[in-house]
C-alpha cells in the first residue's frame, strides 16, 4: 500500500497529507531513497 501511495504522491495525485499516519513514515522513506537515487 505505501508503494501505491508513492506513486500517486510522484504524479501528484496526493500529498503526503493524504497518507494515512500509519503508514505515512514508510511513504516518506520511499519517496526519500527515490530522490536519492
Amino acid at each position: 500500500m505505501a508503494k501505491i501511495y508513492a506513486d500517486l504522491i510522484r504524479k501528484g495525485l496526493k500529498t503526503i497529507d493524504d497518507v494515512p499516519e500509519k503508514i505515512r513514515s514508510e511513504v516518506q522513506a520511499i519517496l526519500d531513497a527515490d530522490s536519492n537515487a
